[in-house]
């Protein structure tokens, strides 16, 4: 278990399994396809595990991400709250040697149906050798991260691992390579104002960092006796936790 404030993750898996618990009292399996997104607002925490049903069962691969979003300045002391959303209803557009899953936000003509705080995209993009791939002109900032395969951009080259952001504005297009090609397409509006990161926290002001690391830092003095302090530990789950090391 460790803590979060100021943002939301968004756990989304290609292989394997994950068990997630929270202190709202949130337990169940991340399996691929579906997406998880868990808003920290003004704080949350949380344990990510193998699942029991995997623990004794040698050499299955883990595969996928966990990206981080900024929450809004407006809303970065909101409650915590959680979503699961199944591999079905996520919506898919399929096209020429195109296959999109749209995991947050619009594009294409879709809607996910995962609640947002703020105008954003992100989707699995499966594509076809030598296909090419127009990204949507809906959003502010974009930019692609390749899984596997690659992809060319004018006479540049990307494989993977690799991260392109795209200025604003027009409809870039990128081209898969010899092979299929696997990327994450992301964006949406652009941030307003600095955020500020330090360990699992991310917010507008260093002083709210500050005092959710005094925080912790109670219950990890005490023991994991979290009471009293904005954390609780995920129900269940409160045996042990990530402590902060200075």
């Amino acid at each position: 278990p460790h803590p979060h404030i100021g943002l939301g993750t968004v756990t989304y898996l290609f292989e394997g399994a994950i068990h997630h618990k929270d202190s709202l009292g949130n337990a169940l399996d991340i399996e691929p396809g579906a997406v998880n997104w868990m808003v920290a607002g003004k704080g949350i925490t949380h344990s990510e595990r193998v699942p029991e049903y995997l623990q004794h069962v040698g050499g299955k691969p883990l595969s996928g991400l966990q990206t981080w979003l900024a929450l809004p300045e407006d809303k970065e002391d909101i409650a915590p709250a959680f979503h699961h959303i199944g591999k079905q209803d996520l919506p898919i557009i399929e096209g020429d040697g195109i296959e999109v899953r749209l995991i947050l936000g619009d594009a294409f003509g879709a809607s996910s149906p995962v609640p947002l705080p703020s105008e954003t995209l992100y989707t699995d993009v499966h594509l076809a050798p030598l296909t090419d791939f127009e990204l949507p002109k809906n959003h502010e900032d974009r930019g692609i991260y390749v899984i596997s395969g690659e992809v060319s951009v004018g006479d540049d080259v990307y494989g993977p691992g690799q991260m392109l952001i795209f200025k604003p504005g027009g409809a870039p297009v990128v081209r898969a390579g010899m092979t299929a090609t696997h990327l994450m397409l992301f964006g949406g509006a652009t941030m307003t104002g600095r955020r500020h990161i330090w360990w699992n926290f991310v917010s507008s002001s260093e002083e709210k960092i500050e005092h959710a690391k005094q925080e912790w830092l109670k219950g990890q003095k005490a023991g994991g006796d979290f009471s009293g302090t904005m954390f609780d530990l995920p129900i269940e789950d409160d045996e042990e936790f990530i402590p902060i090391t200075t």
